[in-house]
Protein backbone atom coordinates (compact mmCIF):
# COMPACT_ATOMS: atom_id res chain seq x y z
CA UNK A 1 0.00 0.00 0.00
CA UNK A 2 1.12 3.57 -0.93
CA UNK A 3 1.69 6.15 1.76
CA UNK A 4 -1.21 8.05 0.70
CA UNK A 5 -3.16 5.28 1.00
CA UNK A 6 -1.73 4.35 4.36
CA UNK A 7 -2.62 7.70 5.62
CA UNK A 8 -6.04 7.73 4.01
CA UNK A 9 -6.74 4.65 5.90
CA UNK A 10 -5.37 5.73 9.03
CA UNK A 11 -7.79 9.26 8.77
CA UNK A 12 -10.50 6.94 8.05
CA UNK A 13 -10.12 5.24 11.17
CA UNK A 14 -9.84 7.84 13.04
CA UNK A 15 -12.60 9.60 12.41
CA UNK A 16 -14.39 6.70 12.89
CA UNK A 17 -13.24 6.69 16.61
CA UNK A 18 -14.04 10.32 16.93
CA UNK A 19 -17.89 9.06 16.22
CA UNK A 20 -17.59 6.25 18.50
CA UNK A 21 -16.11 8.29 21.20
CA UNK A 22 -19.19 11.21 20.97
CA UNK A 23 -21.50 8.14 21.05
CA UNK A 24 -20.10 6.62 24.22
CA UNK A 25 -19.62 10.10 26.17
CA UNK A 26 -21.96 12.46 24.34
CA UNK A 27 -21.06 16.14 23.53
CA UNK A 28 -17.13 16.48 23.82
CA UNK A 29 -14.59 19.43 23.08
CA UNK A 30 -11.48 18.94 20.83
CA UNK A 31 -9.22 18.27 23.85
CA UNK A 32 -11.53 15.46 25.33
CA UNK A 33 -11.26 13.72 22.19
CA UNK A 34 -7.72 14.21 21.60
CA UNK A 35 -7.08 12.34 24.82
CA UNK A 36 -9.47 9.84 24.52
CA UNK A 37 -7.65 8.69 21.24
CA UNK A 38 -4.37 9.79 22.16
CA UNK A 39 -3.84 11.99 19.12
CA UNK A 40 -2.43 15.62 18.61
CA UNK A 41 -5.33 17.90 18.86
CA UNK A 42 -4.91 19.71 15.03
CA UNK A 43 -5.59 16.05 13.82
CA UNK A 44 -8.98 16.14 15.30
CA UNK A 45 -10.19 19.39 14.75
CA UNK A 46 -8.81 19.22 11.01
CA UNK A 47 -11.25 15.31 11.17
CA UNK A 48 -13.84 17.21 12.85
CA UNK A 49 -14.55 19.94 10.17
CA UNK A 50 -14.59 16.80 7.65
CA UNK A 51 -17.28 14.89 9.94
CA UNK A 52 -19.21 18.12 10.15
CA UNK A 53 -19.28 19.29 6.46
CA UNK A 54 -20.20 15.58 5.82
CA UNK A 55 -23.72 16.18 8.49
CA UNK A 56 -21.82 13.22 10.73
CA UNK A 57 -21.16 16.10 13.89
CA UNK A 58 -22.49 19.34 14.84
CA UNK A 59 -21.03 21.97 16.95
CA UNK A 60 -22.73 23.53 19.80
CA UNK A 61 -21.65 26.94 19.12
CA UNK A 62 -22.35 28.47 22.54
CA UNK A 63 -19.78 25.92 23.98
CA UNK A 64 -17.66 24.49 21.20
CA UNK A 65 -18.26 21.11 22.33
CA UNK A 66 -19.03 18.49 19.34
CA UNK A 67 -21.54 16.37 18.90
CA UNK A 68 -23.30 13.42 16.48
CA UNK A 69 -25.29 15.22 13.69
CA UNK A 70 -28.01 14.17 11.84
CA UNK A 71 -26.34 12.59 9.15
CA UNK A 72 -25.53 9.49 11.72
CA UNK A 73 -28.90 9.09 12.30
CA UNK A 74 -29.55 8.84 8.48
CA UNK A 75 -26.90 6.11 7.99
CA UNK A 76 -28.63 4.25 11.40
CA UNK A 77 -32.18 4.28 9.65
CA UNK A 78 -30.76 2.05 7.63
CA UNK A 79 -29.96 -0.31 9.89
CA UNK A 80 -33.28 -0.07 12.34
CA UNK A 81 -34.98 -2.90 11.40
CA UNK A 82 -32.06 -5.47 11.21
CA UNK A 83 -30.65 -3.84 15.01
CA UNK A 84 -32.54 -5.98 17.02
CA UNK A 85 -30.89 -7.78 20.09
CA UNK A 86 -32.94 -11.22 18.81
CA UNK A 87 -31.76 -10.70 15.06
CA UNK A 88 -28.12 -9.75 16.58
CA UNK A 89 -27.60 -12.31 18.81
CA UNK A 90 -29.25 -15.43 16.85
CA UNK A 91 -26.24 -17.02 15.68
CA UNK A 92 -24.11 -16.96 18.59
CA UNK A 93 -27.23 -18.31 20.93
CA UNK A 94 -27.36 -21.25 17.85
CA UNK A 95 -23.91 -21.99 18.46
CA UNK A 96 -24.43 -21.89 22.27
CA UNK A 97 -27.60 -24.29 21.81
CA UNK A 98 -25.25 -26.72 19.84
CA UNK A 99 -22.10 -26.63 21.97
CA UNK A 100 -24.20 -27.00 25.06
CA UNK A 101 -27.17 -29.26 23.28
CA UNK A 102 -29.53 -26.73 25.94
CA UNK A 103 -32.25 -24.23 25.51
CA UNK A 104 -31.48 -20.56 25.00
CA UNK A 105 -33.24 -17.98 25.07
CA UNK A 106 -32.98 -14.05 24.91
CA UNK A 107 -34.86 -11.56 26.97
CA UNK A 108 -34.86 -8.10 28.21
CA UNK A 109 -36.63 -6.11 30.73
CA UNK A 110 -40.14 -5.06 30.81
CA UNK A 111 -42.12 -3.37 33.42
CA UNK A 112 -40.92 -5.26 36.37
CA UNK A 113 -41.39 -8.30 34.28
CA UNK A 114 -39.01 -10.59 32.12
CA UNK A 115 -39.95 -10.90 28.35
CA UNK A 116 -38.47 -13.60 26.34
CA UNK A 117 -37.52 -12.09 22.75
CA UNK A 118 -36.35 -15.45 21.00
CA UNK A 119 -35.37 -19.20 22.28
CA UNK A 120 -33.31 -21.83 20.28
CA UNK A 121 -33.53 -25.20 21.47
CA UNK A 122 -30.60 -27.80 21.53
CA UNK A 123 -29.98 -31.38 20.91
CA UNK A 124 -30.35 -32.54 24.11
CA UNK A 125 -34.00 -30.19 25.10
CA UNK A 126 -36.29 -32.20 26.48
CA UNK A 127 -38.98 -29.38 26.89
CA UNK A 128 -41.43 -28.52 24.07
CA UNK A 129 -42.58 -25.34 25.95
CA UNK A 130 -41.91 -22.18 23.71
CA UNK A 131 -40.83 -19.78 26.21
CA UNK A 132 -41.19 -16.83 23.29
CA UNK A 133 -43.22 -13.63 23.88
CA UNK A 134 -43.98 -15.13 27.62
CA UNK A 135 -43.25 -12.82 30.65
CA UNK A 136 -41.53 -14.08 33.95
CA UNK A 137 -41.10 -12.44 37.28
CA UNK A 138 -37.52 -11.36 37.72
CA UNK A 139 -37.46 -13.10 41.28
CA UNK A 140 -37.16 -16.49 40.37
CA UNK A 141 -35.48 -16.48 37.24
CA UNK A 142 -31.76 -16.71 36.29
CA UNK A 143 -32.23 -13.53 33.83
CA UNK A 144 -34.46 -11.54 35.99
CA UNK A 145 -31.92 -11.88 38.51
CA UNK A 146 -29.51 -10.48 35.99
CA UNK A 147 -32.03 -7.80 35.68
CA UNK A 148 -31.91 -7.02 39.67
CA UNK A 149 -28.08 -7.29 39.96
CA UNK A 150 -28.51 -4.50 37.50
CA UNK A 151 -30.46 -2.19 39.23
CA UNK A 152 -29.66 0.68 42.10
CA UNK A 153 -30.02 -0.04 45.54
CA UNK A 154 -32.88 2.19 45.57
CA UNK A 155 -34.47 0.65 43.06
CA UNK A 156 -33.60 -3.46 44.05
CA UNK A 157 -35.27 -1.96 47.33
CA UNK A 158 -38.21 -0.68 45.77
CA UNK A 159 -39.00 -3.48 43.89
CA UNK A 160 -38.16 -6.32 46.85
CA UNK A 161 -40.78 -3.97 49.54
CA UNK A 162 -43.47 -5.88 46.96
CA UNK A 163 -44.13 -9.15 47.51
CA UNK A 164 -42.73 -12.16 45.94
CA UNK A 165 -44.61 -14.76 44.53
CA UNK A 166 -43.53 -17.95 45.52
CA UNK A 167 -43.70 -21.14 42.90
CA UNK A 168 -42.15 -23.90 44.53
CA UNK A 169 -40.54 -24.46 47.78
CA UNK A 170 -36.99 -23.55 46.30
CA UNK A 171 -38.78 -19.97 45.02
CA UNK A 172 -36.51 -17.42 46.86
CA UNK A 173 -39.16 -15.14 48.87
CA UNK A 174 -37.33 -13.85 51.90
CA UNK A 175 -35.70 -10.12 50.60
CA UNK A 176 -32.94 -10.47 52.56
CA UNK A 177 -31.48 -14.12 50.62
CA UNK A 178 -32.56 -12.81 47.28
CA UNK A 179 -30.08 -9.74 48.49
CA UNK A 180 -27.32 -12.17 49.28
CA UNK A 181 -28.37 -13.75 45.87
CA UNK A 182 -28.06 -10.72 44.42
CA UNK A 183 -24.65 -9.57 45.87
CA UNK A 184 -23.48 -13.19 44.20
CA UNK A 185 -24.72 -12.17 40.50
CA UNK A 186 -22.89 -8.66 41.11
CA UNK A 187 -19.74 -10.37 41.97
CA UNK A 188 -19.42 -13.15 39.29
CA UNK A 189 -21.46 -11.87 36.51
CA UNK A 190 -24.04 -14.37 35.95
CA UNK A 191 -26.96 -15.59 37.86
CA UNK A 192 -28.66 -18.96 38.50
CA UNK A 193 -31.75 -20.80 39.48
CA UNK A 194 -32.63 -23.84 40.37
CA UNK A 195 -36.43 -25.34 40.77
CA UNK A 196 -37.20 -21.64 41.52
CA UNK A 197 -39.66 -20.96 38.76
CA UNK A 198 -40.74 -24.79 38.11
CA UNK A 199 -39.69 -27.63 39.61
CA UNK A 200 -36.75 -29.96 37.39
CA UNK A 201 -35.99 -26.59 35.48
CA UNK A 202 -32.63 -24.90 36.01
CA UNK A 203 -31.29 -21.52 34.34
CA UNK A 204 -27.79 -19.93 33.78
CA UNK A 205 -28.00 -16.11 32.16
CA UNK A 206 -25.75 -13.24 31.62
CA UNK A 207 -25.91 -9.98 31.13
CA UNK A 208 -25.98 -8.51 27.25
CA UNK A 209 -24.76 -5.28 27.42
CA UNK A 210 -25.43 -2.28 24.59
CA UNK A 211 -22.41 0.51 23.79
CA UNK A 212 -22.90 2.33 27.26
CA UNK A 213 -22.54 -0.72 29.07
CA UNK A 214 -26.01 -0.60 30.27
CA UNK A 215 -27.81 -4.45 30.80
CA UNK A 216 -29.98 -4.21 27.62
CA UNK A 217 -30.93 -7.87 27.59
CA UNK A 218 -29.59 -11.26 29.21
CA UNK A 219 -29.06 -14.85 27.47
CA UNK A 220 -29.59 -17.24 29.24
CA UNK A 221 -29.19 -21.83 28.96
CA UNK A 222 -32.04 -23.82 30.94
CA UNK A 223 -32.83 -27.00 30.76
CA UNK A 224 -33.27 -30.18 33.36
CA UNK A 225 -31.82 -29.89 37.21
CA UNK A 226 -30.48 -33.15 36.66
CA UNK A 227 -28.11 -31.45 34.11
CA UNK A 228 -28.05 -28.04 34.68
CA UNK A 229 -26.76 -27.77 38.13
CA UNK A 230 -23.76 -27.43 40.89
CA UNK A 231 -21.77 -29.90 39.20
CA UNK A 232 -21.81 -28.11 35.27
CA UNK A 233 -22.49 -24.90 36.51
CA UNK A 234 -19.09 -23.67 35.93
CA UNK A 235 -18.38 -24.88 32.30
CA UNK A 236 -21.98 -23.72 31.27
CA UNK A 237 -21.68 -20.25 33.14
CA UNK A 238 -18.21 -20.04 31.18
CA UNK A 239 -19.96 -20.32 28.23
CA UNK A 240 -22.90 -17.85 28.58
CA UNK A 241 -20.41 -15.42 29.49
CA UNK A 242 -18.50 -15.93 26.62
CA UNK A 243 -21.59 -16.01 24.61
CA UNK A 244 -23.02 -12.48 26.41
CA UNK A 245 -19.65 -10.77 25.50
CA UNK A 246 -19.96 -11.87 21.75
CA UNK A 247 -23.50 -10.61 21.46
CA UNK A 248 -22.58 -7.46 23.41
CA UNK A 249 -20.22 -6.66 21.11
CA UNK A 250 -22.36 -7.34 18.54
CA UNK A 251 -24.21 -3.86 20.55
CA UNK A 252 -21.48 -1.92 20.16
CA UNK A 253 -20.29 -2.45 23.60
CA UNK A 254 -16.22 -3.63 23.58
CA UNK A 255 -15.08 -6.53 24.34
CA UNK A 256 -12.94 -7.12 27.04
CA UNK A 257 -9.12 -7.03 27.00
Amino acid sequence: MSVNGESGVRSVNRALSILQVLARTGPAGVSRIAEELGIHKSTVFRLLATLEARGMVEQNASRGEYQLGDGVVQLAAGVTQRHDISVLSRTVCQQLAADAGETVNIAILDGDELLTLDQVLGASAITTVNWTGQRQVLHATAGGKVFLAAMSDADLDEHLRRPLTSFTEHTIVDPALLRAEIARVRETGWATTGDELEIGLAALAAPIRSLRGDVEAVVAISGPSFRVNRQTAPELAESVLSAAAAISARNGYPLPG
